[in-house]
């Protein structure tokens, strides 16, 4: 086994180095590091705000109103409730980036990097309104009423207008190809190595139960049959399941971090005045403020994955007549991710201030990030290592059953669609869940991180191009909300006159 991941990691590694410069590339400016592929996400933030002026303000009561279903009707034309879509896509963003890609931040872009996260937060709520939008404008619905949307949908649209032949189909593809390679290596197989590592830590190390490659097999063949179980059903088995999965899962870890913070209560005005003294004058942070403001940016666009163009694909299956009402429940996805559960982690982190995370400050290292919020809990509730176990299986479990519905849609579009591949890329899928437990193939998953953001390049060109589309669609809607509100006025008022 050794010598096959050696072997396999050695076949990848120039692939990956390059790949990874060349998606990763960075200029140095007063001393950070800015990798473009963020600035890129950070502009879209900032431009789809402004053009579409705050839609995320104004129009985040109105998404509170059609989560909770207010304005939906039976016969609306889908297959998953905006509730189920919102949690659906949710469970694809809601994981380790959020206890483990937190803890790195803090510290190595200090307590001020928390601001700029939520400020990268708010900003990906609007190109979420947008590019899930477009998932649902341009999806299709077959006679047995399966959808197919998102991004495979709209990019064709988006590139044809460029007018060169065969970009549309190109373009489309090399998304297609980042998004499948993402969902099989950086999602089943890398969620399935952590869940695994960290029940085996739990079970006594490398000398427990599951300390041998045979333990490790059982593990991730038991955790591919319940994947598998899942996935069998379709969208709609997915949309069931992490309905219920996510908001467990998420108030377990919201209890853990409230109990730490309101135990330190008196540390709380001191923690927050770290957050915002250190946004704007951070110490012992390379680069400074610009270090801060990246770092926090950075792990706030790649924790709620804006304009990557995962989460258009699982909102495409809702039920509506009007896409846009879909972009109003989308940007609710990095409010939940970004300026909730990934605040939290890091105020628990702040204000614990776990021995191990002073000395990562100092050193300017942070290798585990998992640990550091484990140690964060310890502090309050020496216990509390093992429900994290089980918060962070919970976490990788949704991830993959999520992020599998966005595979299958990659790899249809590449092979084309028919009941006998599905089949295959689920064995397929389900065959990474069983590897990643007993490898880990390091420069797979760099390549796989690579393949993501090669993804969010396309998918975000493709919906500047169709931007003014998505403006149609919002005036049309809105129009349609207030001819709704006059006709029910007089419809009371006609009531009324008559009785």
């Amino acid at each position: 086994m050794e010598r096959l991941e050696q072997g396999i990691n050695t076949l990848i590694e120039p692939l990956a180095t390059i790949a990874s410069e060349v998606i990763f590339f960075s200029v140095k400016v007063g001393g950070a590091n800015i990798p473009l592929i963020v600035v890129w996400l950070i502009l879209a933030g900032i431009v789809f705000t402004l053009y579409f002026k705050g839609v995320q303000l104004w129009g985040f009561r109105h998404a509170i109103e059609l989560v909770r279903g207010r304005h939906s009707e039976s016969d609306d034309p889908g297959e998953l409730s905006p509730f189920q879509a919102l949690c659906t896509a949710l469970s694809g963003t809601v994981g380790l980036g959020n206890i483990a890609g937190v803890a790195v931040a803090v510290t190595l872009g200090g307590p001020g990097a928390t601001f700029w996260m939520i400020i990268a937060g708010l900003m990906g709520m609007c190109v979420k309104f947008a590019e899930c939008t477009l998932g649902v404008k341009y999806r299709e619905i077959d006679e047995s009423g399966r959808v197919s949307g998102g991004p495979f949908k709209y990019l064709p649209v988006a590139f044809a207008r460029l007018k060169v032949p065969f970009l549309p189909k190109l373009f489309t593809g090399l998304f297609s190809v980042g998004i499948f390679f993402f969902g099989a290596t950086g999602i089943a197989m890398f969620q399935s190595n952590q869940t695994f590592a960290q029940a085996r830590n739990v079970m006594g190390g490398k000398d427990g139960f599951l300390g041998g490659y045979a333990g490790a097999f059982a593990f991730g063949l038991i955790l591919a049959v319940l994947a598998g179980a899942v996935l069998s059903g379709g969208i709609k088995s997915i949309g069931r399941v992490t309905s219920r999965l996510v908001p467990f899962m998420v108030a377990i870890y919201m209890l853990g971090c409230s109990v730490v913070i309101l135990t330190n209560a008196g540390t709380i005005p001191t923690a927050i005045g770290e957050i915002f003294v250190g946004a704007f004058s951070p110490e012992g942070v390379a680069g400074g403020v610009l270090g801060s403001i990246i770092i926090g940016f950075q792990r706030g666009a790649f924790s709620n994955e804006a304009g990557v163009g995962s989460a258009p694909t699982a909102h495409a299956a809702v039920k509506t007549k009007h896409p846009v009402t879909e972009g109003f429940v989308a940007l609710l996805e990095p409010f939940i991710d970004t300026v909730v559960v990934c605040t939290m982690t890091a105020l628990t982190i702040v204000i614990a201030r776990p021995q191990i995370w002073l000395d990562a400050r100092a050193s300017g290292s942070a290798e585990d990030g998992v640990v550091i919020t484990s140690d964060a809990f310890a502090t309050v509730m020496p216990w509390f290592p093992y429900v994290l176990a089980l918060a962070i299986a919970l976490f990788a479990f949704s991830s993959v059953i999520s992020w599998y519905y966005y595979t299958v849609k990659a790899w249809t579009t590449l092979v084309g669609r028919s009941e006998a591949k599905e089949r295959l890329c689920l064995v397929i899928y389900c065959g990474f869940i069983i590897i990643g437990t007993m490898l880990t193939f390091t420069q797979v998953l760099t390549l796989a991180d690579s393949m993501l953001f090669l993804a969010a390049l396309f998918n975000l060109a493709g919906v500047y191009l169709l931007l003014p589309v998505v403006r149609r669609e919002l005036r049309d809607y809105l129009q349609h909300r207030r001819v709704g509100r006059h006709t029910d006025d007089q419809t009371e008022v006609d009531a009324g006159v008559h009785s």
